[in-house]
């Protein structure tokens, strides 16, 4: 009842002060205001994600008390939702008929429920240890699939908004820096705020926090909803909805799609690792947990490299833009490990691998309207939703659960105790988790687009032959 009052009123509020602008033709530049919007979408996911993906392991087992075995099954058993609900969710929107398109109006239903049982997640209840564990699950699956049911349209109306594949790769780009900008936010500000709102109080801080974040991502998702626009809404509007069946039948021989989601899948896992890991690290293997939001925020130095991406690919393919990143940021975890307690090597090595990571982050989804295309060319169905979910939302979402599950349980199997001096081998077992780990599946990662590249060497024939049926 509470989240269709919302949508109803809050629908209402909204629909009726915005004016329409002219659809955007599928080959014109988009405006400055609507790829700033779509830039303030990423910020506003990545501050309540990011948030939750790097922090809430450590709020569960030093904050509220859960075991370190127990969090580790709640973030897979999230994850493993998240894997059934992705393709859901694009099927929810292959079927999604209304006057703002496909895409656009899930930015309107879904941003309050989102943002509510995000802070929700960081509140722990005064029960016993087993109501806690249950709560912290129901919660934070709750707010993951909200998740998917907002990232999967953000990524899903890329190749809505634009048929151009240079403006698909500027729009990524803002994209990619304004997720960016929202990890900068959060990886500065989070800490700090905890420890300012809490007052010495960590469960006070970071629900506190959380809220703050909440407030701030739905009102950026909203500020994005009233700008951006889709294609060819009236016709999206009256179109038979796609049946399951043939959204399904699109993955049939879609190898450019399934090299791409297999990559993608692999590469989340390490990313999700290493980042999850970092304040174990920091904290127990070098005693510098003051280091923190320091090294956080020295991350974002590689929107630098986010923003180049379009210049690059005028001398580059992309699958070798995408290749070099997930090598550079294998080549930074084997420095972090050589740093040893060199903060200024470390430092160093940390902004290469960040830099590596962050240039293989964006490129899929610059690259997943490609897969669509591919599909369209080959079966003749075009499954935006459901293809660009798996490669997208499921590979975020699960590899995120599985690294960080991962992490958990590489830890644990090397004897690691939360808030005490560890041993040898639990200081061990964080390195295994923060350096070795990451740095092997990023280097597994390249292995699949080694075999892609052919694929995207028929991009113009397959688009030129799109563009001929269209008309």
């Amino acid at each position: 009842m509470f989240f269709w009052a919302y949508r109803t009123n809050i629908g209402v509020i909204i629909m009726s002060s915005v004016i329409e602008d002219t659809q955007p033709s599928g080959s014109a530049s988009l405006s400055l205001l609507q790829r700033i919007s779509y830039g303030s979408l990423d910020v506003a996911g990545n501050l309540l994600y990011c948030f939750g993906s790097t922090y809430i392991l450590y709020f569960y087992t030093d904050v509220a008390g859960i075991s370190l075995a127990v969090a580790g099954v709640i973030l897979l058993l999230a994850r493993i939702i998240d894997g059934i609900d992705a393709p859901i969710w694009g099927i929810i929107i292959d079927k999604t008929r209304s006057r703002y398109g496909k895409c656009r109006p899930w930015f309107l239903w879904l941003p309050l429920p989102f943002a509510v049982f995000s802070a929700l997640s960081f509140w722990s209840p005064d029960i016993s240890m087993t109501g806690k564990a249950i709560y912290a699950a129901i919660s934070y699956m709750i707010a993951s699939i909200l998740f998917t049911g907002l990232n999967t349209p953000l990524s899903a109306i890329l190749p809505l908004m634009t048929l151009s594949p240079k403006e698909r790769l500027v729009l990524n780009s803002w994209r990619m820096t304004g997720g960016q900008i929202g990890v900068l936010l959060m990886n500065a500000t989070a800490l700090p705020l905890v420890a300012f709102l809490g007052n010495g109080d960590d469960h006070a801080g970071f629900i506190y926090t959380a809220i703050t974040f909440a407030i701030i991502s739905c009102a950026l998702t909203l500020f994005a909803f009233k700008n951006i626009r889709e294609m060819d809404t009236d016709k999206i509007q009256h179109e038979p909805k796609l049946p399951m069946k043939k959204s399904f039948a699109a993955m049939k021989g879609n190898w450019p799609w399934i090299l791409m989601v297999l990559a993608n899948l692999i590469f989340w896992i390490a990313l999700q690792q290493r980042n999850t890991t970092i304040v174990y690290y920091l904290t127990y293997n070098l005693d510098r947990k003051d280091l923190v939001p320091l090294i956080n925020s020295l991350a974002t130095i590689q929107i630098l490299f986010i923003i180049a991406i379009p210049f690059f690919s005028k001398y580059l393919a992309k699958t070798w833009i995408w290749v070099g990143g997930l090598l550079v940021a294998t080549f930074g975890g084997v420095m972090m490990w050589l740093a040893a307690d060199n903060i200024t090597f470390l430092i160093a090595a940390w902004i290469l691998g960040n830099i590596g990571s962050g240039i293989a982050c964006s490129m899929p989804f610059a690259m997943l309207g490609f897969a669509v295309d591919f599909g369209a060319w080959k079966t003749g169905i075009k499954a935006t939703g459901i293809l660009i979910a798996f490669g997208s939302t499921f590979c975020i979402k699960m590899g995120s659960g599985l690294g960080t599950a991962f992490a958990a349980w590489i830890m644990n199997s090397f004897g690691y105790v939360p808030n005490h001096a560890q041993s040898a081998a639990g200081l061990e077992g964080i390195i295994w988790a923060f350096i070795w780990a990451p740095a092997l599946l990023f280097a597994l990662a390249a292995i699949p687009l080694l075999f892609f590249r052919k694929y995207e060497a028929m991009e113009e024939k397959i688009r030129h032959d799109l563009e001929t049926i269209n008309s």
